[in-house]
């Protein structure tokens, strides 16, 4: 039945993206994220659904006449030098039977951006993304959040079966992420039975990100949670609610989560954090050896053999930094630092450009917002191998499309100004016109 409810949503919706390319985006981040397949048990499961939207969204976007801009800004050149070299670091893998499979995984992430980018262009369309990227990962937070207090916090905490986030601490740092984005639509619907819904999914996937048993979560949930008070506009009512849900998860989490949380402080003696820190010494190892990295993939046991501390003592990354380290040496590392760096300032100039205009605080709490999820990735990913993460990369969508529609809107042309120039003076001009249009000289008075 499931399987059934999937390919009817997905196929049923597939006639309208080709009529709106901005469809095939929401869609296909839908699929990517959430991976409503890997719910299923039959022909659903395994179906390259991601692929299929993709292709008729790309086809969609050659095909439509909606106009189609990709914006050149220090975050996505910076995004096209950081893939470029991700192609250059691939040539020259040390694992090259295993480097194209995520190159392949990565590259259709990037093409979605670079689509995404060019379909989206309007204020509705944008909410519409921050709704499909909150929800597709708030539904687990609520789901996870109702299984860890039924469950006495007892049990961890997982994704779905063969997603990218099926591992506990995969899903944490999904969790922390995604939380501001939850949170930043509590602020903006109008119906108070809705907003205390979206509440409630903000405190229930707070408490499934520790339900996951995720030092990193632990940490970036902190950082996240004190960032999310300073970015936000109601500081009490914010305060309010960290303190509820640090009360709530204080009181419904068993002695086991605390003791697993305390090995933060005693590494030495955690096998887990020493094999980390075995993982992140072969990175550097690597990245002084080869200019260009390793390639993707190349935290395997053969290779560890050769370059780690402890060659015996196997880890993947456990680190976003020393991830990208490993892979594609200390330039890919600035690059990817540069990204985040960038990311960053666009949300600065976003808040400072909408001020204090009321039409424009929607931008202004989204890009705060998607500080505060920069922030919770930037701290849980220190300790998790999600450099590749769709998520991330959703988030820095966000924040260029905000800066697309304000920052970079495309000047009229000098047809549209003819135009505007001969509406009768009795006739509304549009307030776009007129600030572009230059004020008449005065006509002398008649004799």
């Amino acid at each position: 039945m499931r399987d059934l409810v999937i390919f009817g949503i997905i196929f049923g919706l597939l006639p309208f993206v080709f009529k709106r390319p901005a469809l095939g985006a929401l869609l296909f981040t839908w699929v990517s994220l959430m991976n409503p397949h890997r719910l299923a048990y039959g022909a659903a499961y395994n179906f390259q659904f991601a692929a299929v939207v993709a292709g008729v969204t790309i086809l969609s976007m050659l095909m439509s006449k909606e106009p189609k801009r990709f914006p050149l800004t220090p975050v996505t050149v910076m995004l096209l030098l950081f893939y470029a070299w991700m192609n250059l670091t691939s040539q020259f893998a040390l694992e090259p039977g295993l480097v194209w499979r995520e190159w392949d995984r990565v590259t259709k992430t990037f093409l979605m951006v670079a689509i995404t980018l060019m379909v989206i262009n309007t204020e509705k369309n944008i909410k519409l993304f921050v709704w499909v990227v909150a929800l597709s990962l708030g539904i687990y937070g609520l789901k996870g959040g109702l299984f860890t207090i039924a469950s006495g916090g007892h049990y961890r905490v997982f994704g779905p079966d063969g997603s990218y986030i099926a591992e506990n601490n995969s899903m944490a740092l999904a969790l922390v992420v995604a939380l501001p984005m939850i949170w930043y639509l509590r602020s903006q619907v109008k119906s108070k039975l809705v907003s205390m819904g979206l509440l409630a999914v903000v405190i229930f996937t707070s408490v499934s990100a520790m339900g996951s048993y995720s030092r990193g979560a632990l940490l970036g949930g902190a950082a996240m949670l004190v960032f999310l008070w300073l970015k936000s506009p109601k500081k009490a009512q914010t305060g309010l609610a960290v303190v509820v849900i640090g009360v709530l998860i204080a009181c419904i989490m068993p002695e086991a989560w605390y003791a697993r949380m305390d090995t933060i402080n005693d590494y030495q003696e955690d096998s887990s954090a020493l094999g980390r820190i075995n993982a992140w010494y072969f990175a550097i190892n690597i990245a002084n050896s080869h200019l260009l990295g390793g390639g993707f993939n190349v935290f395997t046991p053969r290779l560890f053999l050769q370059y780690a501390p402890d060659p015996l003592g196997y880890h993947v990354a456990h680190s976003i930094y020393f991830q990208v380290l490993g892979d594609h040496g200390y330039v890919g590392l600035i690059m990817f630092l540069l990204l985040m760096f960038f990311s960053w300032r666009t949300g600065t100039r976003i808040i400072k450009f909408c001020g204090k205009n009321p039409e424009l605080k929607w931008a202004s709490d989204l890009a705060k917002m998607a500080q505060v999820s920069i922030i919770g990735y930037a701290v849980s990913g220190a300790f998790l191998s999600l450099a590749y993460f769709d998520l991330y990369y959703d988030i820095i969508i966000i924040l260029v499309l905000l800066e697309k529609l304000l920052l970079l809107k495309k000047p009229l042309s000098f047809g549209e100004r003819m135009q505007a120039a001969q509406v009768p003076g009795d006739q509304h001009v549009p307030a776009k016109l007129t600030k572009e249009l230059p004020c008449p000289a005065p006509h002398p008075p008649s004799v």
